[in-house]
């Protein structure tokens, strides 16, 4: 049965008080203000915003043609912006110099080595273009390739390992000279879920050493991983927030279910009566689904509003959605 919001007439709405606004976020070691870009009459990026802080993962999150690679390319100096303004490591890309270039790692979607050399040899070859002297190449070719797991497979040809190993070896040749900055379009793509897990499990540990990422991904569930996800939507960015504060910003608060042995309307008024309730959803006809302030003093006003009542309570639970239907609820919404 679909669920429905039920709203009593007599029980207005509850009003939100004005919250001060957080003061402006210092310039981060990725900036981007007001970025548009333009393919002839295609805007395919709007007025884009975007502060990345030092030692942070931040995902860009959305469906293919949502203008993530076009970013990823306007921040690596691929592209050049239509409008407004993109600095990384306080330089515009299109001003990098050696210097800047060897502080920044990238990985595009796709491969992009050479298929009839080795991984070993993939490896030492892009190091050399970043000017590892041979010493630091051999030791940094070994430590990359065992850090994601390429070592034993080392001497293969690249087009003879999997996907998976391919896009492994691709994020080893971005980190081969350390960067301070890691831009990842889509390194999960097309992966099965163990393998997305690794990869996501590799980008923690870099971003533990103090690396900042930004990673586009089309996998609504890989938002978890992040510390911020920046949710993309008609070339723009929709909102930019923590996990936590996403599912909170979709529901407009907590969410709780409780299951009943029979819900009667009298409950369902007696509920919004509740200072903590925000919202009820019907899911059927002993179940409902409340947005609340906290779910920890709602839970336990829901049960005393009930017991008051004698209603039958079989279950009280927190609700954790999905990043998926959060992030169709973020990007239905009008606001």
């Amino acid at each position: 049965m679909a669920s429905r919001t039920v709203s009593p007439p007599e029980y207005p709405d509850a009003t939100i008080g004005a919250q001060l606004a957080p003061p402006p976020a210092a310039p981060g070691v990725v900036s981007v203000e007001g970025a548009a870009k333009s393919f002839g009459d295609l805007d395919v990026l709007k007025d884009v915003n975007l502060n990345v802080r030092r030692g942070e993962i931040v995902g860009l999150v959305g469906p293919s043609g949502c203008g993530k690679t076009t970013l990823v390319k306007l921040l690596t100096g691929l592209q050049q912006p239509t409008d407004g303004l993109v600095r990384v490591l306080d330089c515009a890309p299109a001003d990098f110099d050696t210097k800047h270039r060897k502080r920044i790692g990238y990985t595009p979607q796709g491969f992009f080595l050479y298929p009839s050399l080795s991984v070993e040899q993939n490896a030492r070859f892009v190091a050399g273009l970043y000017g590892l002297g041979w010493r630091r190449r051999r030791r940094r070719t070994r430590q990359v390739l065992q850090f994601l797991e390429l070592w034993d497979a080392r001497k293969r040809l690249a087009r003879d390992i999997s996907g998976g190993m391919q896009r492994r070896l691709s994020l080893a040749c971005a980190l081969l000279h350390s960067p301070e900055v890691l831009f990842i379009d889509e390194p999960t793509a097309g992966l099965d879920p163990l393998l997305r897990t690794k990869i996501w499990e590799h980008l923690r540990e870099l971003c533990n050493t103090g690396c900042t990422i930004l990673v586009t991904t089309q996998y609504m569930d890989e938002a978890a991983y992040c510390d911020r996800v920046a949710v993309m939507r008609d070339g723009g960015i929709a909102v930019i927030a923590s996990p936590e504060e996403l599912r909170r910003k979709a529901f407009g608060g907590d969410a709780l279910d409780i299951r009943v042995g029979q819900v009667e309307r009298a409950d369902i008024v007696a509920l919004w009566n509740l200072p903590c309730v925000q919202q009820v959803e019907w899911l059927g006809r002993r179940t409902l689904r409340l947005t609340v302030d906290d779910t920890a003093t709602a839970t336990v006003a829901v049960t005393d509003a009930l017991h008051d009542r004698g209603t039958e309570l079989e279950e009280v639970r927190p609700y954790n959605p999905s990043f998926d239907e959060i992030f169709t609820r973020l990007v239905d919404s009008d606001d």
